[in-house]
């Protein structure tokens, strides 16, 4: 049983990665939005959100 749990956790990780990788990318051209319009807050939340993606992306190695 445990060995099952592990398998799905493992696929679920396997399947979450790209979407990972397409989440850090569109919160980047968010950001990079956000410092053309000189939009300080949304730069503050913007980076939060990529800190987050950024601590799930480690946990996937």
């Amino acid at each position: 049983m445990k060995r099952l749990m592990g398998n799905l956790q493992e696929k679920r990780r396997k399947d979450r990665l790209p979407v990972v990788k397409m989440e850090i990318d569109y919160e980047l051209m968010r950001l990079f939005e956000a410092i053309e319009k000189e939009d300080e807050e949304e730069m503050e939340t913007i980076k939060e959100r990529l800190e987050a993606l950024r601590k799930e992306w480690i946990a996937f190695q």
